[in-house]
């Protein structure tokens, strides 16, 4: 269980204890609806830590209900869920067709023809106890542009730059161990990867289109779905991986729905593959347009576009056009449209189901985040798994831990569309002047002041990404941190040009990324 909860309850601040007690049984019978890549990781999760013979978990999905299947980029913390199932990274990424991501490039999102990289991992070293980017600050401060960008001091974005890779292995030595690095994949093939392990793992999956829901009149409870040809499948446990609709969390249990499109207010997308065009770079990359921003991620056999956008403030013809007229490669099918609200149910956690993925909420995926979003919330499921009847305490727990988990995610995404110079749209006046969430205007005012940036609870983005965000779109403090001061400016000068020379020359002894891929066995022969 130790190996659990470091790798699987990342960041959640939670140990996994017994709870039996002599008024409880143990649940038996755990029903998760839908598949995908939700439904996978959930069932391929409990499979492997419940499969005691004692319970039985069963997955319904079916066919005839396509998948989203737009989160294709991923942030670190996926890997520990990988290492957790016991998958071989070189063996995921072929079967995948994935690639390694260093992070994310923006364009145009601070001004128009701007361009600055989030990556994974820190910027250069703290010296005495002092964050580097304060000592960045002061240099700028003293020498302006001279001193560079802030991502010339990362290991993750020289890499980056260069279209090179280098595993972060044991054996690694300096700057190279400091990459961080996450993955790019293809959705479908990943919850089909998934799927196969976890049915190796005992999961019963059973084809077929849910037609009822059946619960108890006096508890509230959830006690079975009804499936066409008069099936009938009981449980105990509900996880709902329906996707949008929520089929249970929201059309059954009537749980509501927090709408944040104020703040947020992209509500469609178009998706379209298209060839690869050459070598696949080891990032994402999130072009801004007059009234959304545009995916880019690159695989092995294609690569992945969407154009996310408000409807509020452009047709969705013109969105369309947008797209077509701005990808690379040969286009693999048709545009297809996806439509969404943007916020999170009132309780991913209602009676006896519990909501992951796109039933539980939806936020763009600026950031990367969808997957985490379900990862973590099968972490904070197995940290409380309940007994029967299910302890209300736990299901509270698990609300507030999401509803954490969700705002922060949240104010980093807005903060993209507020820290912004650009007024060169209705669309980009509305997000520039807009009021923003407490929590997020209380983090700009201390940056704004001296480029302080703390961090609380167990926030999943932590200094060296605001700062990223924060400086790449050009919202500089007022002044640094006065402790900055203290060392000696020459000294600092010397030890920060011998990191940036650092970064840059072990980049240009890394393999390209493709190279990499190729010679660990990563790369699948039918990718070309």
């Amino acid at each position: 269980m130790n190996l659990l909860h470091k790798c699987f309850g990342w960041g959640l601040g939670y140990t996994l204890v017994n709870k039996g007690n002599g008024n409880t049984t143990r649940i038996r019978d755990v029903v998760i609806v839908g598949g995908g890549t939700a439904g996978w990781m959930a069932a391929t999760a409990l499979s492997r830590y419940f499969n005691d013979g004692q319970r039985q978990i069963t997955l319904i999905e079916s066919d005839a209900i396509g998948t989203v299947g737009v989160g294709e980029a991923t942030i670190p913390p996926i890997r520990e869920f990988n290492s957790m199932l016991g998958i071989s990274e070189n063996e995921f990424l072929s079967e995948t067709r994935g690639t390694f991501k260093l992070g994310i490039e923006f364009v145009n999102w601070g001004r128009k023809g701007d361009r600055y990289f989030h990556p994974f991992g820190f910027h250069g070293q703290d010296l005495h106890g002092i964050p580097f980017h304060q000592l960045y600050l002061r240099e700028r401060a003293l020498r302006g542009a001279a001193a560079g960008s802030i991502g010339e001091f990362s290991m993750s974005s020289a890499a980056a730059a260069q279209g090179r890779f280098g595993r972060p292995s044991a054996k690694a030595k300096p700057p190279v161990s400091e990459i961080r690095y996450a993955y790019q994949f293809d959705a479908n093939l990943y919850a089909a990867y998934l799927r196969k392990l976890a049915e190796q793992q005992g999961v019963r999956r059973i084809e077929g289109k849910i037609v009822g829901v059946r619960g108890d009149a006096e508890s509230g409870d959830v006690t079975a779905v009804e499936l066409e040809g008069e099936r009938t499948v009981e449980g105990q446990l509900f996880i709902d991986c329906s996707g949008f609709r929520g089929l249970l969390i929201e059309d059954s249990l009537e749980t509501g729905f927090e709408d944040w499109s104020r703040w947020l207010p992209m509500d469609r997308a178009f998706a379209l593959p298209t060839s690869g065009s050459g070598s696949p770079d080891p990032f994402t990359r999130a072009t801004a347009h007059d009234a959304g921003w545009q995916w880019r991620i690159p695989l092995q056999h294609r690569t992945g576009n969407g154009h996310v956008f408000s409807s509020a403030f452009t047709s969705e013809d013109a969105a369309r056009d947008i797209l077509l007229r701005n990808v690379e490669g040969e286009a693999l099918a048709e545009p297809r449209l996806l439509r969404f609200a943007t916020g999170m149910r009132r309780k991913a956690w209602n009676h006896n189901v519990v909501a992951l993925g796109l039933s539980s909420g939806f936020l763009e995926p600026l950031e990367s985040t969808s997957i985490h979003l379900i990862q973590n919330g099968i972490a904070r499921l197995f940290a409380l798994f309940p007994d029967w009847p299910i302890d209300p305490r736990d299901r509270d727990d698990y609300n507030r831990g999401m509803r954490e988990l969700y705002e922060d995610v949240r104010d980093f995404v807005i903060l993209h569309y507020k820290a912004t110079e650009r007024d060169d749209t209705e669309f980009w006046r509305y997000v520039r002047n807009m009021e923003v969430p407490e929590t997020l205007a209380k983090r700009i005012d201390q940056w704004q002041r001296r480029g302080r940036v703390f961090r609380e609870n167990a926030e999943l983005f932590t200094m060296p990404s605001w700062v990223a965000v924060m400086l790449g779109q050009n919202v500089w403090p007022e002044t640094h941190d006065p402790m900055a001061d203290t060392l000696d400016k020459h000294k600092v000068a010397m030890a920060m040009g011998q990191m940036r020379e650092n970064y840059r020359s072990t980049a240009e002894l890394l393999p390209t990324h493709e190279e990499f891929l190729r010679k660990a066995g990563a790369w699948h022969k039918g990718a070309g």
